[in-house]
């Protein structure tokens, strides 16, 4: 069964890094969208960045262009996402998920999801 494991969450204070990974354990997912969401506490998770695994076209929330860079790794089946400059309004759980959207932005269309990694940004 195709799983997707995060990790890599922590806590950081505002303006520092910290790099996601998702771990992927099977070849489906070189077909798919694979994509990062987040949900803080009471709030809707929301999309975060996506990229096609085969051609790497990319995809950013407005609130994190120019701070967040996902990216893949073929070989290792692995997703990633680099978060720089982090901001106390990141912090939320990060969820890794993979799928077929028509939107990459459209959560319900996303098949698998991982379990969720916890970032916590202070100021």
């Amino acid at each position: 069964q195709a799983q997707l494991v995060e990790s890599g969450g922590g806590l950081v204070q505002a303006g520092e890094a910290l790099r996601l990974s998702c771990a992927a354990s099977a070849r489906t997912f070189h077909s798919y969208v694979m994509g990062w969401f987040r949900q803080a506490p009471g709030k809707e998770r929301e999309f975060v960045a996506a990229i096609s695994w085969i051609g790497g076209s990319t995809y950013y929330a407005d609130s994190v262009k120019g701070r967040f860079t996902i990216s893949r790794d073929h070989a290792k089946n692995t997703l990633y996402l680099q978060m720089n400059s982090l901001k106390p309004e990141d912090t939320a759980a990060y969820y890794c998920a993979a799928g077929e959207p028509r939107l990459v932005t459209m959560i319900r269309e996303y098949d698998y999801w991982g379990q969720g990694t916890q970032v916590t940004v202070s100021s």
